[in-house]
């Protein structure tokens, strides 16, 4: 008896990988995981610690930063998926979706704390 494994779309593509392969891909997921609760306890941080900064821009940057630790394990998935699927068919890799969303959350929470730096 074959059992089946979770997710079909992924493991019913292609053929067995490398496991290190494989392994390496699901390290990958795992780490888009800790920085998502980096930046969940980053944004947590930046306004329970009410440092001296524009109320405003410090709340805009801290519910940036958790809105992007809900959403990275999010886009890590699918990006698993994406990479799973692409070794299964032995086709490219595809590209990073979750370190673009990334560096524009960290450029857009900088600035905001750069101007609430300035402004208060």
């Amino acid at each position: 008896m074959t059992r089946s494994r979770f997710p079909a779309s992924v493991y019913g593509t292609g053929t067995e990988p490398d496991p290190r392969f494989s392994l390496a891909n699901e390290r990958t997921f795992l780490a888009w995981n800790r920085t998502a609760l980096a930046l969940v306890a980053g944004g947590v941080a930046l306004e329970a610690l009410g440092l001296d900064l524009q109320p405003e821009l410090r709340l805009a940057a801290s519910v940036i930063l958790i809105a992007a630790g809900l959403a990275v394990p999010v886009l890590a998935w699918f990006e698993w998926g994406r990479t799973e699927r692409a070794l299964r068919a032995a086709t490219p890799l595809p590209g990073s979706v979750t370190s673009i969303a990334l560096a524009v959350t960290i450029v857009v929470v900088g600035a905001l704390v750069l101007l609430g730096v300035i402004l208060r």
